[in-house]
């Protein structure tokens, strides 16, 4: 079940992305951009490759990625709002803290299952 509302969530949430880096290029804010672009889409990428893992070390690992990847989106969501550059919406923040609620009781169950 969690890995169905990950699945939408982090896809809804790099669509937005997508939305936000297009409006900081039109700001010529091109650096900022791509780095969110980077971290923002990587996380639904990794949580994809985390339904097919070799082991529950690379399940874990996958998770991993994905919340660290989450944690710098949020740098960058939070450099934006901050230098007030675009508007963000609060939808985009609310998703990405569940994202990363959600990847963390993952993490924190499967290294517990691992150690059974």
């Amino acid at each position: 079940m969690e890995n169905i509302i990950l699945k939408e969530k982090s896809f809804a949430l790099s669509l937005s992305i997508i939305d936000i880096c297009d409006s900081l290029e039109k700001k010529s804010k091109n650096i900022i951009a791509i780095q969110l672009l980077k971290s923002g889409t990587s996380i639904g990428a990794n949580i994809r490759e985390s339904f097919y893992p070799e082991s529950i070390s690379d399940y874990i690992h996958k998770l991993s990625i994905a919340r660290k990847e989450a944690s710098e989106c949020q740098y960058w969501l939070d450099l934006i709002i901050a230098k007030e550059i675009v508007k963000i919406e609060d939808q985009v923040l609310k998703d990405l803290t569940h994202i990363q609620k959600v990847l963390t009781i993952l993490i924190n169950t499967s290294k517990k299952r691992k150690k059974e």
